[in-house]
């Protein structure tokens, strides 16, 4: 699902996306009307632009991310300011990417947000890491969930920033069997998405920093 109050460029990005093979559900201009929308289709994935006429992209991301099956969220946006980055993520979404990007760059970050890694515009991606070195510089529990080896060992190669196709081949695992790894640590650890799962791998010093 695309969500710009722009139509030109709705219209664009949903055709880049029609185009690429995906199955575009709905084009939406209004934030409000977004989140009925996408209680109704249930999209896998949601393209947003953060300036829309009545709710904020970072409000339509917050109400995505309480859905009972959230969507994966990718913000497009023109906006690279520090604040409006830091806000989306903490909002639940995924990726964070600029109008600026190459047609290519947007796909492949469709494509590896539907996979379910984490996918940010190069330089966004070390803010979003910083800002979360900060927040866990607090003591961390004695006692947590309980993870296996492979979960472990799975969990310091997302901190580390690698896609589950890095992880798969690294480990000579199945993508499937890496996304059912992470999958299994996240209810265990009680997060939601990966951004989430990589703040608490660093909470862990699992990121090698």
């Amino acid at each position: 699902m695309v969500v710009d109050d722009h139509p030109m460029w709705r219209d664009a990005v949903a055709r880049d996306l029609a185009e690429a093979g995906y199955e575009v559900v709905a084009a939406i201009g209004e934030g409000r009307q977004a989140l009925r929308v996408a209680a109704a289709v249930r999209p896998e994935v949601v393209v947003l632009d953060l300036q829309l006429p009545d709710l904020s992209g970072v409000e339509v991301a917050r109400g995505l991310a309480a859905a009972d099956a959230p969507p994966r969220v990718l913000v497009l946006s023109a906006s690279g300011e520090q604040d409006d980055v830091l806000e989306a993520v903490k909002a639940g979404a995924s990726g964070y990417l600029l109008k600026s990007s190459s047609r290519e760059e947007f796909l492949e970050a469709v494509r590896r947000t539907a996979d379910g890694d984490a996918v940010f515009t190069p330089g966004l991606a070390g803010l979003v890491l910083g800002e979360y070195r900060r927040l866990a510089a607090r003591p961390v529990p004695a006692e947590g969930p309980r993870l296996t080896e492979r979960e472990t060992e799975v969990l310091r190669l997302v901190a580390k920033g690698l896609s589950y196709r890095q992880i798969a081949e690294r480990l000579v695992l199945s993508h499937r069997t890496v996304q059912n790894h992470v999958q299994n640590t996240l209810n265990k650890l009680q997060l939601h998405n990966r951004v989430e799962l990589v703040r608490y791998a660093i909470e862990q010093g699992l990121d090698g920093s």
